[in-house]
């Protein structure tokens, strides 16, 4: 058992198997940061699967209404169920979009949630800030919910704890990094003291209720990314997180391609995959190749300030540019908060090598030439509060470009991202910099080929795509039947969908609330779809505000009626405009008053109808229109 000696440092543990969660959980001290160091024997608790597929299937078989026209394949076919056991997936996100990844895996009275990340709002989200799970299912069950199991440390694996750990606060089990990471976010949030938190060593298996959760090695655009082998009474159930095959990373060892084999072999369940760049063919380039590409363009410029911006995340892009700059002898200056706070955790943790010295303070860049500085920022992807855009717009308060800088923009745009990207790099090009985004990014996901590797060695009985969008895990049902799944295995599913899952048998068994919730400033699932509807009325069409005030005791006009108007039209240019509206306001309401309706409900509902009618018939425009009656 895990404990905590009087001096307070960590004692390593060792985990019983078979046990309940309350009877086999270490204890852990809210606040500390403990290591998990066991390794569990090879001998697997479970009983294995059979390798042999029952052929029978159902006289009649019924597809749910959720799947109707949804699907392409035949998938959730009703297996005879048996008495064997079974394991209920519900992903809560990470399906049909990219982002938000959050999945529980449910036996008995036992739940485990693998990742809990954020995704970024659409453009129709106007003034939302991020969107977070709906945990509604999670809450209503949280004496069951025995951990969060994180898989690495990207905003959409675990953005949104600090949330949703005020509603469920179970401890977090990750590898060092990423609890390195986590812990800022913690530290932001005032939650460090109260959460509990247990760092993981590759190879090594928590046991949380009915199920052992194994991490194995993986690479990914950020160090310490882990998949899961998660041993269920059902079977092994193999989880890859975002990944890549990369035999040749730039920190750490190789992809542990042996552990996916040997559970192969065994028998795995079902396999649940990243999809991102399932659409390309081929093999993902090591990220070394940067490496190479970085050095060539450092070589180019040597009268060059040079400034790179990528992701705060990519530990191992931020080692090679340092390793350029201290190649050619320059000076770092880091901008942007969550590079700076990635920089310092990883530094502190040992993930990242930074000879002394070499990073400087942006107040000291004016003690240095131009060509002997390198700047690290933020914004690849063309944010507005970001380092790079406030930079490239004149914004910052102490970092201008110049004709003859050099920016490097290494990334890919993500997604809906390519005309901010685009905007920013034409402000660049216009104030005379050199901007460079040719082969200077790599992805951090696998393509086709590796994803046929990970299922030739796991031989999955169910194929379960996820971290993607529809049309990315189609193409991995396709890809995962090509591989040996049978068609009626490969299971795409929608989030929110129960699926209970046996070694013969799997059904859609339900559906969970798992909408997203909106975030906007401090306030947390405040917004919704009718304030958005709003939002997105009054961004088009402007707003028309008509003030009138009433006498208490007769219900006549005293006051009014005044027309206000904000984005709708120039008053000015418009005076013939509004003077007409304030007079069909003034005929609603003498009309209302020969009629006697004093119900200021009606009164107002019959004003913003006879408006917008006014203004629809005469410059076609539907302005959201909000009568205020005030009394005296």
């Amino acid at each position: 058992m895990d404990s905590v000696n009087k001096t307070g440092k960590m004692t390593e543990a060792g985990n019983g198997k078979g046990k309940k969660a309350k009877a086999e959980e270490p204890a852990i001290i809210p606040g500390k940061r403990e290591v998990l160091t066991d390794v569990v024997a090879a001998e697997e608790p479970f009983e294995t699967m059979e390798d042999g597929i029952r052929p029978i299937r159902p006289e009649k078989y019924e597809v749910p209404a959720s799947l109707m026209g949804r699907t392409f394949i035949n998938a959730f076919k009703d297996f005879p169920r048996n008495s064997e056991p079974s394991v209920r997936i519900i992903p809560l996100g990470g399906l049909d979009r990219i982002g938000m990844n959050i999945t529980a895996f449910e036996y008995g009275e036992d739940i485990i949630v693998v990742d809990c990340g954020v995704a970024f709002p659409e453009d129709d989200m106007l003034g939302v800030d991020l969107v977070i799970p709906d945990v509604t299912y999670l809450k209503q069950n949280i004496d069951r919910v025995r951990g969060f199991v994180i898989t690495h440390g990207h905003e959409d694996h675990i953005g949104a704890l600090p949330y949703i750990l005020k509603e469920i606060n179970v401890p977090v089990y990750a590898t060092r990094l990423t609890i390195g990471i986590i812990e800022n976010k913690l530290k932001e949030h005032g939650l460090l003291q109260t959460t509990k938190r247990k760092v993981v060593k590759y190879g090594s298996t928590i046991t949380l209720g009915a199920f052992r959760v194994e991490f194995i090695r993986t690479n990914h655009s950020i160090s310490d990314a882990a998949a899961l082998a998660i041993f269920t009474p059902a079977g092994i159930i193999m989880h890859t997180g975002d990944f890549k095959v990369d035999y040749t990373p730039v920190l750490g060892e190789p992809i542990d391609l042996q552990r996916f084999g040997e559970l192969g072999r065994r028998g795995v369940l079902a396999l649940l995959c990243d999809s991102t760049n399932v659409l390309r063919p081929g093999f993902t380039m090591s990220e070394r190749t940067v490496g190479k590409r970085l050095d060539g363009i450092f070589e180019e410029h040597p009268d060059s300030r040079i400034i790179v911006a990528t992701f705060a995340s990519n530990v191992d892009r931020v080692q090679q540019i340092i390793d350029c700059a201290v190649k050619y002898k320059r000076k770092v200056v880091v901008e942007g908060r969550s590079m700076v706070n990635t920089i310092a955790t990883a530094g502190e943790l040992g993930y990242i090598n930074i000879p002394e010295g070499t990073i400087i303070d942006n107040e000291m860049m004016k003690e240095y030439p131009d060509n002997k500085l390198v700047l690290i920022t933020t914004g690849s992807q063309g944010e507005a509060m970001a380092a790079l855009s406030r930079i490239a717009f004149g914004n910052h308060k102490k970092i201008q470009v110049k004709p003859g800088d050099c920016v490097i923009l290494s990334s890919t745009p993500i997604p809906g991202n390519e005309k901010n990207v685009a905007r920013i790099m034409n402000e660049l090009s216009m104030k005379g910099t050199t901007v460079i985004y040719e082969n200077t990014h790599v992805s951090g996901h696998a393509c086709q080929e590796e994803i046929k590797l990970i299922y030739a060695l796991t031989r999955p009985k169910f194929a379960l795509p996820v971290h993607g969008e529809y049309r990315h895990r189609v193409r991995q049902a396709e890809l995962a039947n090509e591989m040996g799944v049978p068609k009626d295995r490969c299971l795409v599913l929608a989030s929110g969908e129960i699926l209970e899952l046996g070694a013969n048998h799997a059904r859609v068994d339900g559906m969970v609330s798992a909408q997203g919730v909106f975030v906007d400033g401090l306030g947390v699932g405040d917004v919704g779809n009718i304030v958005l509807r709003d939002r997105q009325c009054l961004s088009e069409n402007g707003l028309i505000i008509v003030v009138m005030t009433f006498d208490r005791y007769s219900n006549q006009v005293v006051a009014g009626p005044d027309i206000v108007s904000r984005g709708f039209v120039y008053v000015r240019e418009a005076e013939g405009l509004m003077e007409q509206s304030k007079i069909v306001v003034e005929d609603c309401l003498a009309r209302c008053q020969k009629r006697n309706v004093t119900d200021w409900t009606k009164i107002k509902a019959d004003i913003k109808d006879s408006l917008s009618s006014y203004i629809w018939k005469n410059i076609k425009r539907t302005p959201m229109i909000l009568p205020i009656i005030m009394e005296v």
